[in-house]
């Protein structure tokens, strides 16, 4: 039986896990007969509208209220409460590692969200891929996410995806030193040497069949490897 663990950053597209990108992938662990641990960093971040507001004249000027929640709680709703704090991860215990995407990788994980090429990683995570990395088992990331793996990795020179080749996020993980690869939704992206499978997802799919599509097609890769 293989363990795969999965680090979550919350739920919601805006500012935690993409919940179509975060399903998508632990079916496809759970249909090549795996089992998955879902992961999160513990800590509160702000959490972001998921309906757009309409402007009117009555809403300039008003105050509005930020509300702050906790990442490992929101995060636990994708994963039906069987969760563990990234505190407890060690690379030894499972096969592979995998984040999905949501802009909770570029707020939460990391700050690329607001800083750009001069984006830092929170400690654990940067901990959990170099561990994982170290001990040469795969790391999988989608979307968004694949920026997280650039920044702790790129100076190994590690190949990934993040939809085109010449997007914002592209261009910051070029500067990290990694070799970006332009991929349709449902494509992957495929270091063999240094053992990273990555798929754009929502960074160009349209479609949920997509995003099924390409985590299955990255779990699928991985069932090559492990």
């Amino acid at each position: 039986m293989k363990h795969i663990a999965v680090i979550l950053s919350g739920c919601g597209n805006r500012d935690g896990s993409e919940l179509q990108e975060s399903l998508g992938l632990l079916l496809a662990i759970d249909r090549q007969g795996w089992q998955y641990q879902c992961f999160a960093p513990e800590g509160f971040f702000e959490v972001v509208p998921h309906i757009d507001v309409i402007d009117n004249e009555e809403d300039e000027g008003a105050v509005v209220d930020i509300e702050q929640r906790d990442i490992f709680v929101e995060s636990a709703r994708i994963a039906r409460g069987n969760i563990k704090p990234l505190s407890e991860y060690r690379a030894a215990d499972y096969d592979a590692l995998a984040l999905p995407g949501g802009m909770g990788a570029a707020r939460n994980l990391s700050t690329y969200a607001f800083d750009g090429p001069q984006m830092t990683v929170i400690d654990g995570v940067m901990d959990a891929l170099l561990e994982t990395y170290r001990a040469h088992k795969p790391i999988l990331a989608m979307c968004i996410a694949p920026i997280v793996v650039a920044k702790v990795l790129g100076r190994q020179g590690v190949s990934l995806t993040l939809g085109t080749d010449d997007n914002p996020a592209a261009m910051v993980a070029k500067g990290f030193g990694c070799n970006i690869v332009a991929c349709s939704p449902t494509d992957i992206c495929v270091d063999e040497q240094n053992r990273i499978i990555t798929t754009p997802a929502y960074m160009v799919a349209t479609h949920i069949s997509e995003i099924f599509d390409g985590a299955a097609n990255m779990v699928g890769q991985l069932a090559k490897w492990i």
